[in-house]
């Protein structure tokens, strides 16, 4: 039995194995073209796919887009590094993605999920996700260290 979960549409398909990551690909995309973790070292993003949930987006062998959840697969997740690389957008792979993630058998009934965004409100709002209100933000705190990458080179 495979401990990972996969789909598949047209000539794309979506699995959570991590051993058909390619880390490159990810790597390369994290830490040069996002806008969140710029600089970000290889070993910290090899560190971060070890001890998450990775959703690697396929069109037949190559790596086109990614997601990852930090989550118990109880209570709570967080969503992060979601992209899908520029020649491969406009194909509804992000909805889909988003679908795949939100139907995934281990994370049903989740008292709350997470993200930050700077850009793609709208494409998350499809699915049931809504900006923080006031009252909420309140209730919590961060502890943030935004130049961490630039320390650790």
């Amino acid at each position: 039995m495979n401990n990972y979960y996969e789909t598949s549409k047209d000539a794309y398909f979506i699995s959570t194995n991590q051993k058909k990551l390619d880390m490159d690909v990810i790597y390369q995309y994290l830490s040069q073209e996002s806008y969140w973790a710029k600089g970000i070292p290889r070993s910290v993003v090899e560190k971060s796919i070890a001890n998450s949930l990775c959703f690697g987006v396929y069109c037949g062998s190559t790596q086109v887009g990614f997601a990852r959840l930090i989550t118990d697969k109880a209570t709570f997740a967080y969503l992060g590094d979601v992209f899908v690389l520029p020649e491969h957008r406009g194909k509804g792979l992000s909805k889909w993605l988003m679908q795949t993630i939100h139907s995934h058998p281990e994370l049903q009934n989740l008292r709350r999920w997470w993200l930050g965004t700077k850009d793609a409100h709208g494409l998350y709002e499809q699915f049931g996700w809504t900006r923080i209100t006031d009252d909420v933000a309140k209730r919590f705190m961060q502890k943030h260290n935004p130049d961490v990458y630039a320390t650790l080179q």
